[in-house]
């Protein structure tokens, strides 16, 4: 079985020098000589379209620009399974990125398999000082050697986002840590019957969210990132059984009525403009809530109410991606200072705290935020990070997109009983053999 150690270490990285001063350290890049300026590094990242750090990550790279006097060719789009395919497809047509922001895990195993992507211990025999302010202990290491090869920025957790004035207007009570999964679903009753959408998701779209936790539901940190061998083995069980209660959701009308046709962007203009009630979604969903709306405060984000043994307390989150240096810009002579300078400037204490905000970091000095003035939003952020009892990173993480297909892509039919579900883990499993 492929298995993990729940990433318990992370919890400490939330809040260490949370409200510590911000200030700054100065970046380690230095300019360029006038020769090299005219250099253009090609650079994809998932920094784009509602991505709460797209702002971040184009005034960074302008930053860059300017210090370095190198400019960046950005391709960065939207994080999704189609992204997946983009990048694996640029490899195959050697028309990778010099820097590529991307996944760790099983997603990026072909990459190191194909030696595509430099390691950490090789650009250190060189720049000695890479990614020295890193915990390394936190950096996923690839499953195929064991190495590091992505630095992560900001790192993620999961949690349920509630827009508290339509559960005000339905008149239940807002879910916290002592809320289980009975009563979260007699919830949902009660808001559909008011009149709202209990649940904003596309599960045409981005049914992964629903997919983790309600597996989580027959699991615990321990054991949740186990990918299954077979249908009835333990994990085999747990798919079973969380894809069961996703389809009885459907079938109650949890969901937005258009939820296996609607993009991600339409359910999350449901959350936000008070016609759905929760929204399950990541720690980058913070800033991207704060930027979309004036009532950010009519916002929070708490614990996915559990069952069984995994206590509502017990979340998902890790380090899953990070920026890599392309082999192609490694051996590049002309690329390989500024792809090393990108990557330095975009993982300095300074720029990961702000981009990771109220979210995990792999930094040794901790996340540096402001104290003063910050919403009830990221208050509650805070909070969940303190009062969590156990992680587990994302079982996706360690299952490649192309298996993952026959759940994710067919999640429409299987909710709607068109695709049996055991059938549909059974093809996972086949594809991962």
């Amino acid at each position: 079985m492929k298995k993990i150690k729940p990433v318990i270490l992370i919890l400490p990285v939330f809040i260490t020098l949370l409200f510590s001063s911000c200030g700054f350290e100065s970046l380690k890049t230095g300019p360029v000589s006038k020769n090299e300026a005219s250099l253009e590094l090609s650079v994809m990242t998932m920094y784009a379209g509602s991505d709460g750090n797209a702002t971040n990550y184009k005034e960074a790279v302008k930053e860059w620009e300017v210090k370095t006097g190198y400019t960046v060719k950005d391709s960065s789009v939207t994080s999704d399974e189609t992204f997946k395919t983009r990048v694996s497809m640029d490899f195959l047509a050697g028309a990778e990125a010099d820097v590529l922001f991307y996944f760790s895990g099983e997603d990026a195993a072909n990459l190191v398999k194909n030696n595509r992507v430099v390691s950490i211990d090789e650009i250190r025999k060189v720049y000695p000082e890479y990614a020295a302010n890193m915990k390394e202990s936190l950096i996923q290491p690839s499953p195929v050697d064991g190495m590091i090869y992505s630095i992560p920025v900001n790192g993620y957790w999961e949690g349920l986002f509630v827009n508290q004035k339509v559960c005000e207007a339905a008149g239940v009570p807002v879910p916290d840590e002592n809320t289980d999964w009975d009563t979260f679903m007699d919830t949902c009753e009660k808001i559909k019957n008011a009149g709202f959408i209990p649940i904003a998701a596309s599960l045409a779209n981005v049914p992964h969210y629903w997919f983790e936790f309600c597996i989580y539901n027959y699991g615990d940190p321990e054991n949740h990132s186990t990918v299954p061998r077979g249908i009835y083995d333990r994990a085999g069980i747990a798919w079973s059984k969380g894809l069961s209660d996703i389809k009885k959701m459907y079938e109650k009308g949890f969901f937005p009525e258009n939820t296996l046709s609607a993009s991600d962007d339409e359910t999350m203009r449901d959350f936000l403009e008070g016609r759905a009630a929760f929204l399950l979604d990541g720690s980058w969903r913070v800033s991207a809530i704060e930027n979309a709306t004036s009532n950010v405060d009519d916002f929070i984000v708490t614990f996915v109410p559990g069952k069984n043994d995994r206590k509502t307390t017990d979340i998902i989150g890790g380090l899953s991606s990070g920026y890599y240096i392309t082999r192609k810009a490694w051996e590049d002579p002309n690329k390989r200072d500024a792809a090393v300078s990108f990557v330095e400037f975009m993982t300095t204490d300074d720029m990961v705290s702000r981009f990771a905000y109220v979210s995990a970091t792999a930094l040794k000095s901790g996340v540096k935020l402001e104290k003063d003035d910050v919403s009830g939003l990221v208050k509650s952020a805070i909070y969940m990070a303190e009062h969590a009892t156990g992680v587990s990173e994302a079982v996706q993480d360690y299952v490649p997109a192309e298996s993952r297909a026959p759940i994710f892509e067919k999640m429409p039919d299987i909710v709607k009983g068109n695709k049996d579900i055991d059938e549909a883990i059974g093809e996972v499993i086949e594809c991962l053999k």
